[in-house]
């Protein structure tokens, strides 16, 4: 089909989160001065205690995504695809400091960076930005071990998550020993809160010891753990879920993820370790017609690109994609409005909107 071009306005879907107004105003630096302006910005919130941390999961973690019931969400064991092996309901079963010797009896509070790294102190061990529900025999499991790619897995929960040596080959090479992988549908969700963590507290991390971190307050990782947590923040964007999230834990706590408002962030502060590539900014990639009348988006870019798209509900109705020899999505049977095309690629992501007519 014939192919038509126009100029392209673009915006972020993160407007539709419940950003304050002018709370990123301070952020205009690059690389790790842009990390210390956004410490600035989100450093002295409310340290509610680690007891209040099972009130917020009444507001943060409840599943209004999959099977959409009230219950709890953990990562551990919400099968995004079907039903779930167990489930929780806040409140009931909730550890007591017995049971949990195999899944679906217990559910406590998962450190996604371990307690041992910051000896259980505060406010680190009551964040709620890293400190999620779980059950508690696949917290067990998964120790503190680093987060990673596994090669053959020695065990593996119900819904997928697994543990084993780590793959040390493709963008998980550099380390062997074993590692703890949450299935592809949690992996960018993961890799945000380490990022908001070593955000968070760059002041003290660099006394704290852990195998993924390398002793730096700039840096903070090992190259090998960036490289898994970059490539997980771009293999799963920002969710509704985690945008809903990060606002409750706002409206409770008084800081916000950085990096779950604007996922560019994350290139901006660790780009320069992440890729020498000298094609185009990927903020930049050009997408015609807009509006659209034809059946046909045509993205321009020498990358390949991964393309989702959202309705204004925020529900994927595409994905596809896209290859310099393949440059375009059939728009023909989405619906006349106003969409958001999310545009990922290996340096990073962007979200535009798009109008059908």
């Amino acid at each position: 089909m014939k192919k038509i071009y126009f100029i392209f306005l673009f915006t972020s879907i993160f407007s539709f989160a419940q950003i304050p107004s002018g709370y990123y105003d301070s952020a205009t630096g690059s690389g790790y001065t842009l990390k210390t302006q956004l410490y600035n910005i989100i450093k002295g919130h409310s340290d509610l205690g680690y007891s209040a941390l099972y009130t917020t999961y009444l507001i943060s973690d409840i599943d209004s995504y999959y099977e959409m019931n009230g219950t709890m969400l953990d990562m551990y064991s919400e099968n995004p695809t079907g039903a779930d092996a167990y489930e929780y309901i806040y409140g009931i079963n909730q550890d007591d400091g017995t049971g949990g010797t195999s899944e679906g009896e217990k559910y406590n509070r998962e450190h996604i960076i371990p307690q041992s790294v910051f000896s259980s102190e505060s406010p680190m061990r009551n964040d709620a930005h890293f400190v999620v529900p779980s059950d508690k025999f696949v917290n067990a499991q998964r120790s503190s071990f680093p987060f990673g790619v596994v090669d053959t897995p020695n065990w593996t929960s119900t819904n997928g998550s697994k543990r084993g040596n780590n793959l040390d080959s493709g963008y998980s090479a550099g380390y062997t020993a074993t590692v703890f992988e949450p299935i592809d549908e949690f992996k960018g969700d993961i890799a945000r809160m380490y990022f908001y963590f070593a955000t968070r507290y760059e002041n003290d991390i660099d006394s704290w010891s852990y195998t993924m971190f390398n002793g730096s307050s700039d840096q903070v990782f090992d190259l090998t753990f960036l490289n898994i947590l970059y490539n997980w923040h771009i293999q799963d964007p920002v969710s509704t879920r985690e945008i809903d999230r990060n606002n409750a834990i706002y409206n409770i706590q008084n800081n916000r993820n950085p990096f779950i408002d604007d996922e560019n962030y994350v290139f901006a502060v660790w780009g320069s370790l992440l890729s020498t590539q000298k094609n185009e900014r990927f903020d930049k990639i050009s997408m015609y017609p807009n509006p659209v009348k034809n059946d046909f988006v045509c993205f321009y870019s020498t990358q390949n690109l991964d393309i989702i798209i959202y309705n204004i509900l925020g529900k994927q109705v595409i994905i596809e994609n896209i290859t310099p020899a393949k440059d375009f999505i059939n728009v023909s049977n989405l619906n006349k409005g106003i969409y958001l095309v999310k545009i990922i690629s290996s340096q990073g992501a962007v979200t535009k909107k798009l109008i059908i007519q």
